[in-house]
């Protein structure tokens, strides 16, 4: 059998090594980094019940049409102002749908701003960030 240079546990030498830098003489402190790994993530779960439970809205057409949607996508609500459509014209029928959409869309940008805000500092440091998380360079925006 050969002898092991770096001692008996080679990750105590790299602890050894690397003490100053990452956790003070006797190398790293596990313990500390767990802790701290397990309060980022009940920090993350918080905020994402947060965003569960708010209600964000969009509006179209000087707010004919008004929609509701949760922090996490789902729609809530549909308001229409009286008056605005006819709903025996295919047209205004076919638009009052586009501005639904175009309602719903802006909420879910609105929640996911708000998404992005929350999340991104307990995101720091993950590398590529949440899944799902909108913003520059992460992609989903809420997974949709």
């Amino acid at each position: 059998m050969t002898q092991n240079p770096f001692g008996e546990n080679p990750l105590d030498a790299l602890g050894e090594a690397l003490g100053g830098a990452l956790g003070g003489p006797g190398g790293l402190d596990m313990g500390a980094l767990l802790e701290q790994a397990t309060q980022m993530q009940q920090q993350l779960v918080e905020a994402q019940e947060r965003l569960a439970e708010t209600e964000f809205s969009g509006t179209v057409a000087g707010g004919a049409v008004t929609v509701g949607v949760s922090g996490v996508g789902e729609l809530k609500s549909v308001q229409i102002k009286a008056g605005g459509f006819d709903g025996t014209d295919a047209d205004d029928l076919a638009d009052l749908g586009d501005m639904i959409v175009a309602a719903y869309r802006d909420a879910k940008a609105n929640a996911d701003a708000e998404a992005a805000d929350l999340l991104g500092p307990l995101a720091g440091g993950m590398g590529g960030g949440l899944p799902g998380q909108g913003g520059p360079g992460l992609p989903g925006g809420l997974g949709f």
